[in-house]
């Protein structure tokens, strides 16, 4: 039975194993010289759909840069109602304090935490850390008042006696059935990427940008109630073209993976603080069932196409100061 099981695990860790990037982590710390991170709830015991308000404040020496925290996809079992984010204030002794306010509501009973949030720095050396904050435990209680008459509710029935005794042929019915998936999971992985190299599309990658972003505004999805679909569509479209000029597998990448990324690039900080918020911002949406006003859903557009015009402005003032000698290839024949 244990050589089964054995079996079982070794076939997921190859099978897995195929897919593993190496990536280069900063270093994560529980406290660092010159900066503090406080997480705070206005009540650690609510009612079910009763609003939480949870504030993060990060208070930091000028010396250090701060990057926006990646709130988006990382607040556990709660939706966001609403957030005001990166409110900055000056303090006195050359500190600044960065505050982000979120209001949340869950619609499930329970004991939760607000996980850790990941906060990214670079210190006055430009050694890049990660600050992790502290976790906060949220009790949520059901309406139905505590020994109030529940005789209209059933028991529950007792626990029903299985046969322990598995034949082993099952579990080699399992190996083999997890096996088949697994090897096809790789065969449509490698059709798929197949597919995505053709046919070659020759264009600039901004003007692969402008149509697409063209296509997404003339849809309307917002007005529709698709906003989740809407951020998908228009990350995507930001992150196709950031992979075009700078010639890397943006789709297949994290937020994280892709910032960590991109911050290897030849583009200003500026651009990358731009971008980072972008992205955060719809991550929001996605992932957290935020809901965004119509003035915030007009701006991120404006943003996107301001963010490809411009790159395209800076490489087209590089091109014409470099004379080109010889045709550049690259993914989808796009490349810069």
């Amino acid at each position: 039975m244990k050589k089964i099981i054995v079996l079982i695990i070794a076939v997921v860790l190859l099978a897995s194993g195929g897919f593993a990037q190496s990536v280069t982590l900063p270093d994560t710390v529980q406290s660092a010289p010159g900066i503090t991170i406080e997480t705070a709830v206005d009540r650690s015991e609510v009612y079910i759909g009763d609003l939480i308000r949870y504030r993060l404040t990060i208070t930091y020496d000028s010396s250090i840069s701060l990057t926006p925290p990646p709130i988006g996809a990382n607040l556990g079992a709660f939706d966001v109602k609403d957030y005001e984010a990166d409110d900055l204030t000056r303090l006195d002794g050359g500190r600044v304090k960065l505050e982000s306010r979120f209001v949340l509501s869950t619609f499930t009973t329970g004991d939760y935490i607000i996980p850790p949030i990941p906060i990214e720095f670079f210190t006055a050396d430009s050694v890049r850390k990660i600050l992790i904050s502290e976790p906060v435990p949220i009790k949520v209680k059901s309406l139905i008042a505590e020994g109030a008459d529940t005789a209209d509710i059933r028991e529950v029935k007792g626990p029903v006696s299985f046969d322990a005794g598995v034949p082993v042929g099952y579990y080699i019915i399992a190996v083999t059935v997890i096996a088949l998936a697994l090897i096809g999971f790789v065969l449509w992985r490698r059709h798929r990427r197949k597919q995505a190299e053709e046919p070659v599309d020759t264009r600039r990658p901004w003007e692969i940008a402008f149509e697409d972003l063209a296509r997404l505004g003339q849809d309307d999805l917002p007005a529709a109630g698709e906003f989740k679909q809407y951020y998908v569509r228009l990350t995507e479209i930001v992150r196709a073209f950031f992979g075009r000029v700078y010639r890397f597998a943006a789709m297949d990448m994290t937020t994280e993976e892709f910032l960590g990324r991109v911050i290897d690039e030849d583009m200003s900080e500026q651009m990358y603080h731009r971008a980072k918020t972008f992205l955060t911002h719809a991550d929001l949406v996605k992932f957290a069932k935020y809901v965004p006003e119509t003035e915030r859903i007009v701006s991120d557009f404006n943003e996107a196409r301001e963010m490809v015009d411009q790159i395209r402005r800076q490489v087209q003032e590089r091109e014409a100061m470099t004379p080109v000698t010889e045709a550049v290839s690259g993914e989808g024949g796009a490349g810069v």
